[in-house]
């Protein structure tokens, strides 16, 4: 500390902290710790020459040669730092008081209020299932393997699906996990944006069961016997309507069960054959030359 006191004092001796004289005054030097007088006015002289001589500071030269003094130094320095801090300009008021908003390159955190609105959207979020099948649209359950006697029916791993992506199938469903992902496919993609979202249930027909198709006798075995295809005869919706294919064949259900063909292998309905006048039949069968719609 004596050493530091006497280094600034060295400083004070050499004129290095020593107040502004007229020579700095005219030199423009304004890194002096202490005050200095404004331009403003210092220009309007006093009337009265023995004011001006009073108010003119006593300025003792320093002797560089003189001991330094620890204490006076000290106290010089606490001056010096006195001043400064008289001359900051004083903080902001707080924020409330009149005060212009505070200005930050950090990022301040949202209102909750703007938060919610970032996060709204037209679109209802999509309903989740329980994951049957890999899939958080579908909700359902694994069941046993079912084997026939019939050559050609049985599936490997079946599930039984009761509901996807919210729309509750009038009676659980089964099939395999790679016909009931494309069911849940079909309806967030096709089925409700041809119904503006108001869809809640699907009548269902028809699914496994081991038969040929068309109930033809002879005939080869119907996909529903490979736990592959789901018959749909009516949709439900939000306001308790229920359109069916049979009486309701209207352009929002004709836009629906074309969005159908690509994404399942095959898709049947009015018109297509006279077996599937009452109902839309799709299956993910595959076919050679790409998808069989009619």
């Amino acid at each position: 500390m004596r050493g530091t006191a006497a280094v600034i004092a060295a400083w004070l001796a050499a004129g290095l902290l020593a107040p502004p004289g007229p020579a700095w005054a005219e030199e423009g030097l304004a890194s002096s710790l202490f005050p200095q007088a404004r331009p403003d006015v210092a220009a309007v002289a006093p009337a009265d020459a023995a004011i001006a001589a009073d108010t003119t500071p006593d300025v003792t030269p320093v002797d560089p040669a003189a001991p330094v003094d620890p204490e006076l130094a000290a106290a010089a320095i606490g001056a010096a730092l006195a001043a400064v801090a008289e001359a900051a300009p004083a903080p902001a008021p707080a924020a409330g008081e009149g005060a212009a908003p505070e200005t930050s390159l950090r990022p301040r955190a949202r209102p909750a209020a703007a938060a919610a609105a970032l996060q709204t959207s037209d679109a209802p979020p999509a309903p989740r299932g329980n994951g049957i099948c890999g899939n958080p649209a579908l909700t359902g359950q694994a069941i046993d393997r079912i084997r026939s006697r019939t050559n050609g029916c049985g599936v490997e791993e079946p599930v039984q699906i009761t509901e996807v992506a919210g729309v509750r199938l009038s009676t659980p469903a089964t099939m395999d996990c790679v016909t009931a992902n494309a069911l849940a496919q079909w309806v967030e993609q096709g089925l409700q944006p041809a119904y503006d979202n108001q869809v809640v249930g699907l009548q269902v027909a028809g699914h496994y069961i081991c038969r040929t198709r068309n109930h033809i006798r002879g005939a080869r075995i119907s996909e529903h016997g490979r736990g592959k295809a789901i018959d749909i005869a009516g949709i439900v919706l939000a306001d308790g309507t229920v359109q069916t294919v049979a009486n309701n064949w209207n352009r929002a259900m004709r836009t629906a069960y074309q969005a159908g063909c690509g994404i399942f292998g095959t898709t049947l309905g009015p018109g297509s054959d006279g077996y599937h006048e009452d109902h839309m039949h799709f299956d993910t069968a595959n076919h050679r030359n790409g998808p069989y719609c009619r």
